[in-house]
């Protein structure tokens, strides 16, 4: 009976192993993928691992970031979480999700305004504000950043993005109080007209002060989305360089072989 137990014991560990082994073998397939910038293999190569092991921190991670890679923002938040739910233990890398996930956010609000509202609209229902759903994604930034910092406070490239999003944020509130003190006085323009005649104040110069702001909200975005941008430039010449030196060092050895003949 005990020999029984000890081959069924023994039976489970191997398969275990070498589950494992599977796994370190599609992540490491995967990282090479990734740093070759060939996204879709790399996504390939961590699924794989996934399905091996669903608990795999690493593989969720790394399948998040290539979901970013490739503007695939709803997966890539969702993989962020899914990651989060995993690691409890260090508080560096769960600041580097969260992040990441402000990152995400903003990303889709701007390529929200980039869509404007091409997007079709059921039947009886409202078109639902691009505006609004801006807003929220810059909410979500600001919070997935501030979850980042209470993590990590000397990461000082997120308080700067946080310090933009709110910067914008801002900006937009005060913007929908401008528009809502317009509409209050188109409503009452009947009953001020004769007052209204009096004032000296210049529409014109209300709309290019509201054209002002919304530039300033604007650049501040473009701010982070071109330093994130830059990052990932930097990313793909550090490939190209990786790739050049691989390329010398082989030469290199095939020049001393052929001394060696």
């Amino acid at each position: 009976m005990k020999k029984i137990i000890f081959i069924i014991v023994f039976t489970l560990i191997t398969i275990s192993l070498s589950a494992q082994k599977e796994v370190r073998k599609s992540i490491r397939s995967g990282n090479k993928a990734y740093k070759e910038q060939r996204y879709g293999a790399a996504e390939a190569e961590y699924n794989k691992a996934v399905k091996e092991n669903a608990g795999s921190k690493e593989a969720s991670f790394n399948l998040a970031n290539t979901y970013y890679r490739q503007q695939r923002w709803d997966d890539a938040l969702k993989e962020y979480q899914h990651y989060l739910a995993l690691e409890n233990e260090d508080p560096s890398k769960m600041s580097a999700a969260w992040s990441n996930m402000g990152n995400t956010f903003l990303k889709k609000k701007a390529n929200e305004k980039g869509q404007g509202q091409q997007m079709p609209i059921p039947q009886g229902q409202q078109p639902e504000q691009p505006q609004q759903q801006q807003a929220d994604n810059l909410k979500q930034s600001m919070d997935a950043y501030k979850n980042a910092l209470r993590l990590n406070p000397k990461d000082d490239e997120t308080r700067y993005n946080l310090a933009v999003v709110q910067k914008m944020i801002k900006d937009q509130e005060d913007q929908n109080k401008d528009k809502n003190k317009d509409k209050n006085k188109d409503q009452n323009k009947d009953q001020n007209k004769d007052q209204n005649k009096d004032q000296n104040k210049d529409p014109k110069q209300d709309q290019k002060d509201q054209q002002n702001q919304n530039q300033m909200s604007q650049d501040n975005m473009q701010q982070i989305l071109q330093a994130l941008e830059q990052d990932e430039k930097d990313t793909q010449e550090r490939v190209k360089q990786t790739k050049l030196q691989e390329r010398k060092r082989k030469n290199e050895d095939n020049r001393k072989q052929n001394k060696d003949w």
